[in-house]
């Protein structure tokens, strides 16, 4: 079934967007959320006129496109956030709010759809292309920082970034307690095999 999405879904589309999707999907979790509402035909058509007024208000030319890319380029977006000890935000950076904050910073509109990144879920400086007209790109700055605090320096960043993943891998004790579970059902397996051998034996 068709739905409009009514917040960016990872995997899934933008805001605003018409997607196709899995009823059950749809039924229990986009629609219940929030998240997304039925694509009824007045609604796609809202949609469609909106898409139409976004293509008017995109770069002409190839010359105006390039005055806007050299806009962008020459800007840094500075998102705020909430983030743990290890750098991992508590939510993410997604397209939309980039869009949005180009519009109300510098008055350019631009599709979320042209910006080149999915969403951002660690504090950093981070390089954002962005598709301003056919052959024309721009590349916006966007430091995500410690709300109320002040950004790690990139070697303070990658060692938070280490920190988490060495959590996320399995310390040995588990490992080893991993590697007997596994073990178990081939030692099982023998020692049934040896029953059954004693058995046959015993038999003859």
């Amino acid at each position: 079934m068709q739905v409009v999405l009514r917040s960016d879904v990872d995997k899934l589309g933008l805001r605003g967007e018409v997607v196709t999707v899995a009823r059950g999907y749809a039924r229990n979790f986009l629609l219940p959320r929030g998240l997304a509402e039925i694509a009824t035909p007045g609604l796609i058509a809202e949609v469609a006129k909106r898409d139409a007024r976004r293509a008017r208000q995109e770069a002409k030319t190839a010359e105006e496109a390039q005055a806007i890319a050299d806009r962008i380029s020459g800007t840094t977006l500075q998102f705020d956030v909430n983030a743990g000890p290890t750098g991992s935000l508590f939510g993410s950076v997604t397209p939309t709010n980039v869009a949005d904050r180009l519009w109300e910073e510098l008055k350019i509109r631009v599709d979320r759809r042209k910006l080149g990144f999915d969403s951002i879920k660690r504090l950093g400086r981070y390089t954002v292309p962005v598709e301003v007209f056919h052959g024309v790109t721009a590349d916006l700055k966007v430091v995500v920082a410690p709300e109320g605090g002040v950004l790690p320096s990139d070697e303070e960043l990658a060692a938070m970034a280490g920190i988490e993943a060495a959590a996320a891998e399995p310390t040995v004790e588990e490992a080893v307690a991993e590697a007997i579970a596994d073990e178990a059902p081939e030692a099982d397996a023998d020692r049934s095999s040896e029953d059954a051998a004693d058995a046959e034996e015993s038999a003859e």
